[in-house]
């Protein structure tokens, strides 16, 4: 080892793999590092997020401490009053002990060494080695999806969920969908979707009952319910980190909660609680679609009540909701021409403090 205590300063906003070359580069040249992750409360991803992610990515370097903390002060290279401020900042993060080497990829980590009494390791300040940059991150997330860890990707994916009654076409639109951006091509190739575990438990209930048994005979309960929920959520999570920029769910646990009061009459603080905010709702209308009993369904008398249900939570929601009618077709391109709309939206990152604009 080079140096005894290592330091990182940065934002990490969002981290990205320039951050963790940076963060590796110090762990093979130190005893320890301390890395702070030193964000304003302006900024749109948590202090808590960007350390569990960071930890993550990093869980193979013990010696690699993540300290975080807000720091809402200016930003002004050029002011000595600023500057001691800020180091005030990091020694209280980094704590008592001497830091041997400043390690940085910016070009203020000359001074913020010299301030800190350290030899200043530049790494990569032209971006040579990893052409990234949270500013470019956050423009364009999608251009950048390949620098980003699986947390981090499964943070930033815009995640939309196909609902409706039973047999109108959930599936086939979320698998048409997934296919229609995954061709593409480039990072959008990845994209999947994630079927809905309700059906499995379902195909193993109407296993377990042996032959002779049809879907009829099935029963559930409470519990039931809380597992599909919290089941459909791990599979969405687990795909969304692996995937492309979109993620088509077949159902999700707010649906969840749905089938819980269609089949039990009302719905579980447990399995509410499972729910979660997706970026963008499709609904399913069953007009117009014929019911087809593939053997796991028994709800062709309730899809009027089922799609009017929908139609009243979603829109007490207050999550962006494309109802999905007519003709396939029709309803595959609404349901494409709703998704575009959502991803040529952007992210909307807010800016974290900048330093003055000199003039």
């Amino acid at each position: 080892m080079t140096f005894g205590h290592g330091m990182v300063v940065g934002k990490f906003y969002p981290p990205h793999a320039g951050h963790h070359h940076l963060v590796d580069t110090a762990a093979k040249a130190c005893e320890r590092v301390t890395v702070v992750v030193a964000p304003s409360r302006r900024e749109s991803i948590g202090l808590d997020e960007r350390i569990a992610w960071l930890r993550e990515v990093h869980a193979g370097s013990p010696h690699v401490r993540f300290v975080g903390t807000w720091c809402d002060l200016p930003i002004d290279y050029d002011s000595d009053a600023v500057w001691a401020a800020h180091v005030a900042v990091f020694r209280e993060a980094v704590g008592d002990s001497p830091v041997d080497a400043v390690f940085s990829s910016e070009l203020y980590g000359t001074e913020l060494a010299r301030r800190f009494g350290a030899a200043h390791v530049a790494v990569d300040l032209p971006r040579e080695a990893l052409p990234v940059s949270g500013t470019g991150v956050r423009a364009d997330p999608v251009a950048h999806w390949d620098f980003l860890a699986a947390p981090v990707r499964a943070w930033f994916v815009r995640r939309v969920v196909v609902v409706g009654a039973e047999s109108t076409g959930t599936t086939t639109m979320a698998r048409a969908l997934a296919r229609h951006y995954r061709l593409r091509g480039g990072v959008w190739a990845r994209t999947r979707w994630v079927p809905e575990y309700g059906r499995e438990l379902t195909e193993r209930k109407l296993a377990a009952l042996g032959p002779g048994a049809d879907v009829f005979d099935v029963t559930w309960d409470r519990p039931d319910f809380v597992d599909v929920a919290h089941a459909q959520n791990a599979a969405e999570d687990a795909a969304a980190r692996e995937g492309s920029p979109l993620l088509v769910c077949d159902t999700d646990a707010f649906a969840t909660a749905i089938w819980e009061e269609r089949y039990l009459g009302s719905t579980s603080e447990q399995v509410r609680a499972a729910a979660r905010t997706p970026a963008l709702y499709l609904l399913t209308d069953h007009v117009g679609v014929p019911f087809v009993d593939d053997g796991l369904r028994d709800g062709e008398h309730v899809r009027p009540w089922m799609t009017g249900r929908f139609r009243a939570a979603l829109g007490a929601q207050g999550v962006p909701c494309q109802e999905l009618t007519g003709s396939y077709r029709r309803r595959l391109a609404d349901a494409i021409a709703a998704c575009d709309a959502l991803l040529d939206g952007g992210w909307g990152l807010a800016d974290p403090l900048l330093p003055p604009v000199k003039g």
